[in-house]
């Protein structure tokens, strides 16, 4: 694990805490590979039945670290090779045990994507969902071109990419994606008594509903098509004035980029 993230066992849960709240949980690589590994290493732990992932501070995610994207961007090599695969993403694509979503505040791209691969959400009642992923010349992950339309539908789905149109709580729980909004107070309770009561049940027949409820191997072919997309588009001329536009706090200008 790393400092910024939490790793705590206790009632047949795993509870992965994003503790970056400095950042609003922007997620580094070790935070995507420290979250994997949580989520991997559950399945052949006969101590976990079921994972809880939260954020601490104010927001649930920013979402990716925009500094790794410029640089992978500007052709830095490290970073270039952290954008060739995400861990978490492979990790929540082939999950077998129950995931659990506790979502205070915003969630931002990842932070709403990965939401589709969790068995149960809970949002604040002042949560906002988006995946601004154009708005940064870039393409959704973690298999969602297919996961939110098939949620939500594909207007509201092209809406939530193209546009970056976010989603209230109440939309969150309106459309499927959320099972409850809860004032934030009560938000950690709650979705621990969920994690709790699905650790209760009886595990094989938990993890065999999970899997016949998946198709894992589509999740994996997405998310290979959608990774060469992101991959080629983050070192576009459209991506270069994205994350320019977003340093300095302006409107991207799309309008001269071949």
């Amino acid at each position: 694990m790393t400092e910024h993230v939490i790793a705590e066992k206790s009632g047949g849960v795993l509870t992965l805490t994003m503790n970056r709240p400095e950042k609003k949980n922007a997620l580094t690589r070790a935070m995507y590979q420290a979250l994997a590994d949580g989520i991997d290493g559950a399945a052949d732990d006969p101590e976990v039945r079921c994972v809880l992932i939260q954020g601490n501070g104010d927001m649930f995610t920013a979402g990716n670290d925009l500094a790794d994207f410029a640089a992978a961007n500007a052709g830095d090599a490290d970073a270039n090779r952290a954008s060739e695969g995400n861990p978490l993403l492979i990790a929540l694509g082939r999950a077998k045990i129950p995931l659990v979503a506790a979502v205070n505040g915003r969630a931002v791209g990842v932070g709403t994507t990965m939401l589709l691969h969790c068995d149960l959400v809970y949002v604040s009642d002042d949560a906002l969902l988006t995946t601004p992923f154009v708005n940064l010349a870039l393409v959704p992950e973690a298999a969602s071109s297919v996961t939110l339309p098939s949620r939500i539908g594909h207007t509201r789905a092209f809406a939530m990419f193209v546009l970056g149109e976010a989603v209230t709580a109440q939309q969150a729980v309106d459309w499927g994606i959320a099972n409850a909004a809860v004032p934030r107070d009560q938000l950690r309770a709650k979705a621990r008594a969920a994690a709790e009561a699905v650790a209760a049940k009886a595990p094989a027949a938990v993890m065999a509903t999970k899997a016949l409820m998946r198709n894992p191997q589509l999740m994996a072919e997405q998310m290979a098509r959608e990774g060469v997309v992101f991959a080629a588009q983050l070192k576009t001329p459209e991506a270069k004035e994205a994350f320019a536009a977003f340093a300095e706090k302006r409107a991207p200008d799309f309008s001269k980029v071949a």
